[in-house]
This record gives C-alpha cells, structure tokens and sequence, in this order.
C-alpha cells in the first residue's frame, strides 16, 4: 500500500480527486455531484466552527495527502500541519501552496490524456499551513495542543488504528475536536483483523472509536459522506465514508 502512494498513478488520482473541477472531472449529466468535492466538504459538513477559541486555534490533519483539507481548515484556524506518509503526495501539496496554479495532464482512457488547470481553492489562507511527511503511528511529542485534529480516509489503512487514537486524544486541548472520515475498508493487507476497529463479528467502528479515544470524547456530530475518485473518464469509485465528530468535554 505504501508503494502505491508513491506513484505517479496515485498522484493524479489524488490531485484530480482534491483540485478537479466538476466540469473535468465528472462531466456525465446525471452523474452523482453530492460525492463531489469531500476533502473540503467534510471540513465543512463536520467542524463546529463555533467551538474553536476566537484567536490562535490550531489544526492537525493527519493523512492530508494532497493539501486540499488543510487548505479548507486554514479559513477556520491560525495555524494547520498537514502530514502525510507520502513524500511524493507532501511535494505535490507544497507546490500548490506555492504556485497556486499547476497544469495538469489527466487519464481519458489506455493511452489518451485531457489537460486542464488545478487551482488552490479561493479563501483559503494557504499561508497558514505547513505540510509535513509525517508517520500518524509515530507522531513527534512537540505535536500537541491541537483544537482540531482531522483524518480523512486514514483509520482503516493503519496498522493499528486504536493505538493512533488514543494517542490523537492526548494530543487535543479541552474543548478540541477530533474529525474522523472512513469507509471502513479493512484490509489485512494494512492491518491484521485483531487490530481493526470494525468489519469482524458484532464489532461496530464508531463505537470502537469511541472507546480508543477514552471517556473525555462525546460524539457530537455523524454524517454519511459519499465521494467518488476517478480512475479514468468513464470508471470511477464511488463510496461512502461515514463521518464523525467527537469533543472532548473534560476541563
């Protein structure tokens, strides 16, 4: 899996997938627009932004790939860390911070490309963000006192999810939330099944969740979130995370 990230194959998914324009990247009338857009969507649809203090909320997105939720959370926050596993995916998100702009070349079909321009999203405060190649299983001390902690897609491709967050939830302010976004895609190829939160027995993911994050955490907000990456023009993947939002209440 981690070679996979590595790729140039994964790369035009992933910039398509965050940057792509609808007209682009799903042109078929009748095509299910509501799955567009999820890395700013889920930002958007989950974050209470009323609970994040009036100056100098700090954000954490683990397992940023690209940029485009990091982006999304700096219209909110004063200071955002985007980390990834990927260093091709890091480079990919810190171009777009500093060219804003990029050319971009995308699959038709076999051989067959269409090209287009990939923009960083208007209102961001890309200034405020910085990415970093970073393991979510090995996170450095220094990295604590977030407001927000965002993990799209990341729980399910983790070699032991519950470990990260019970880790996450030492690094959240009281008052801080943690956003957590998945299809629930476990595989053993990432993790054995011992460690997967969900998708075995009578085991359900959000309660699992909310045991690795500890009694300070209630779960205030849950969303089914569709979204769709494209592989070519006329093969795509469409899915269904379920989002979650939980704040931890203790003082």
């Amino acid at each position: 899996m981690k070679d996979f990230y590595e790729s140039s194959e994964a790369l035009e998914q992933y910039l398509f997938f965050h940057y792509g324009a609808a007209k682009d990247y799903l042109p078929f009338s009748g095509s299910p627009r509501e799955a567009l857009d999820y890395p700013r969507r889920a930002v958007k649809e989950l974050l209470d932004s009323k609970l994040l203090p009036k100056r100098g909320a700090q954000a954490l997105d683990l397992g940023c790939a690209v940029g485009a939720t990091s982006f999304a959370l700096s219209r909110y926050c004063a200071s955002v860390t985007g980390i990834d596993l990927s260093r091709t995916f890091i480079r990919a998100a810190r171009r777009m911070q500093r060219e804003r702009v990029i050319p971009f070349r995308y699959k038709i079909e076999g051989n067959r490309r269409g090209s287009t321009t990939l923009r960083l999203p208007t209102g961001c405060k890309s200034e405020r963000v910085a990415f970093k190649v970073g393991d979510a299983m090995k996170l450095p001390t220094a990295l604590s006192g977030f407001d927000v902690v965002v993990m799209l897609n990341l729980i399910d491709r983790l070699p032991d999810p519950a470990a990260c967050l019970r880790d996450i939830a030492k690094r959240i302010r009281p008052g801080g939330q943690v956003i957590i976004a998945s299809p629930y895609t476990w595989m053993e190829a990432c993790a054995p099944k011992s460690k997967w939160l969900g998708g075995r027995g009578d085991m359900e993911n959000v309660a699992a969740m909310g045991e690795a994050l500890g009694d300070a955490f209630r779960l205030r907000r849950r969303r089914q979130m569709p979204f769709i990456i494209r592989e070519h023009a006329r093969k795509y993947q469409w899915s269904v995370a379920e989002g979650t939002m939980w704040v931890r209440e203790d003082t």
